[in-house]
């Protein structure tokens, strides 16, 4: 062996190791509006006059501080103070800035509210849009703004009720802080419904409602589940004389004085972390009757029908953001001498993705129009609603943790590490599919509205018929469904079968009709006539790969 003296091949090979190569840089600096499909679909509900506005959102939203907002609300969980210093019950929740900073730039953009006091066609399209695209920057916080436009054809239910609080529920203003609701520039709503014994039960709810000689009502109970605690109005379910019933509890009665709403303790949720989630108490709580007496059910169902809504536009707008993380690291990773992006494999793991973060995109904004038509009076499409809502938010909620699981691998151990915002996505992952009903729940209630509701069937045939004779396999699998939807004594069992079908078929009509011929003719041949595997990234030869890649976000 020949021992040598002289200098190291490099001067400094420390250096050498500190060197960062094939990284991808961070998302930021960019418009997750700026996207081919949620724009055509926003143009196509009939809201084109708030493209310019949701860019406006989408440059905030993209920013590299809004990005830090999002990152701190989390890490910087909520905190209940029970009392303040004197030993005065407050029961209040404290925030970080960053929290408040993503309310104020969400409730101002229009996602709460707003589109109730919007009389242009497509209003409701256009918060829809804008719900999404908030959501991509963070979901803890949208609870609150979707519980507050969720609220208002609930409340509507008691006229004089609806003329005091409306004006505020619709303001783009957020003004956080316990204060009397007249003093206030924009109010916030929330609900209380489950409660410990009885969960997705209501009518097992023991909190009960004794009227006063002044037409107030009192409340006494204990929920089990009711976020955003901090928000001005809570619709809540009681037991009154007349069987169960909905009321308006604020958490400051109008002459200034602290309503008793004890918060017992925070949820230690597994997402979801920047958003408080708490049990109240009510003992002796004011509260006023919302609806008809022992009508509680249907008059807050107005309030739940929103929030699934939100559920699928929600789930729609994190997918999209997962999506677009993966599809990012993949353009600038590189790995055996060529982009990720550019690896056949890859290839078909992010056409397969993407093909449906279209399907749930399109479909949610196509239950928006319909919203947004119902609201104007069109019975054809409040029926449609009814239905299709259920099967939306059953089938686009539960693909929304697996979808993001396969966009997280994407990044590899990368995507693993808290520091790129996969593993917050990927925990808020399942709670759209538990929050305002399981899948269980959206199953058997397309079960009631097939049954009890038959014009939403006929408006759900009408939606699928609109497509007819465009591919062959939607129409085989069209025949299919039909055959399934009728109701048999087996048909519980059958339920989450049956309304996956019914959620494919859908994504198939609208696909086939508004999509380009790539996407509608890979989704039709993978989803309907089954030529994919059980995972993610098994599209057959034969894809129009590069089509669909077209249609990722940028």
């Amino acid at each position: 062996m020949t021992i040598t003296d002289g200098p190291a091949p490099h001067s400094n090979p420390t250096a050498r190791t500190h060197e960062v190569t094939n990284q991808a840089p961070p998302l930021v600096g960019h418009d997750p509006a700026d996207d081919a499909v949620l724009l055509e679909g926003v143009r196509r509900e009939g809201a084109a006059w708030h493209v310019d506005e949701l860019h406006r959102l989408g440059r905030v939203v993209g920013s590299e501080e809004a990005r830090r907002w999002a990152d701190q609300a989390n890490r910087f969980e909520p905190e209940l103070r029970t009392h303040d210093r004197y030993g005065n019950r407050v029961d209040e929740v404290d925030f970080h800035p960053a929290y408040h900073s993503l309310m104020r730039t969400t409730v101002g953009a229009g996602a709460a509210g707003s589109a109730w006091a919007d009389e242009r066609p497509g209003a409701h399209v256009a918060r829809a849009a804008t719900f999404m695209v908030a959501t991509m920057l963070e979901q803890g916080h949208m609870c609150p703004v979707s519980m507050t436009y969720a609220v208002v054809p609930a409340l509507r239910h008691s006229p004089e009720l609806a003329k005091e609080y409306e004006p505020l529920l619709t303001s783009r203003v957020y003004d956080p802080g316990l204060r009397a609701p007249h003093t206030k520039r924009g109010l916030l709503a929330g609900m209380g419904m489950t409660e410990k014994q009885g969960g997705t039960d209501v009518r097992a709810n023991t909190t009960t409602a004794a009227e006063r000689p002044d037409g107030t009502w009192r409340l006494r109970g204990h929920k089990w589940f009711t976020s955003a605690p901090m928000n001005d109005l809570f619709l809540v379910l009681a037991q009154a004389p007349g069987g169960l019933s909905c009321f308006l509890v604020p958490r400051v009665l109008p002459d200034g004085s602290r309503n008793t709403f004890r918060i017992q303790r925070l949820k230690d949720k597994l997402g979801n972390r920047s958003n408080a989630s708490s049990e109240p108490e009510f003992d002796d709580t004011v509260a006023w009757l919302v609806g008809d007496e022992g009508k509680g059910v249907r008059t807050i169902i107005d309030m739940v029908t929103m929030t699934r809504l939100d559920c699928v536009l929600g789930s729609a707008g994190h997918i999209r953001e997962a999506l677009a993380q993966a599809a990012h690291h993949t353009r600038h990773r590189s790995v055996f001498g060529a982009k990720l992006i550019d690896q056949p494999l890859m290839r078909n793991v992010l056409a397969d993705l993407g093909l449906e973060s279209e399907a749930a995109t399109t479909l949610g904004l196509r239950l928006a129009g319909a919203a947004d038509r119902a609201q104007r009076g069109d019975t054809d499409e409040r029926a449609f609603l009814r239905l299709a809502t259920a099967v939306s938010k059953y089938w686009v909620c539960k693909r929304q943790p697996a979808i993001v699981a396969e966009a997280l691998e994407c990044l590899g151990g990368n995507g693993y590490d808290e520091a790129s915002g996969m593993p917050r996505l990927y925990r808020e992952a399942p709670l759209n599919g538990i929050w305002e009903g399981s899948g269980n729940v959206n199953a058997l209630d397309m079960l009631r509205a097939l049954t009890r509701e038959p014009q939403s069937l006929e408006a759900f045939r009408t939606e699928i018929d609109a497509a007819s004779g465009a591919d062959r396999r939607l129409d085989a699998a069209w025949r299919e469904l039909k055959e399934q939807l009728v109701l048999t004594e087996d048909a519980p069992l059958r339920a989450r079968r049956v309304i996956e079908r019914a959620a494919l078929v859908l994504q198939g009509s609208l696909l086939v009709r508004h999509a380009p011929a790539a996407v509608a003719d890979a989704f039709c041949a993978s989803r309907l006539a089954g030529d994919q595997g059980l995972a993610f990234g098994t599209l057959p030869p034969g894809t129009d790969f590069a089509g669909l890649l077209a249609r990722l976000p940028h």
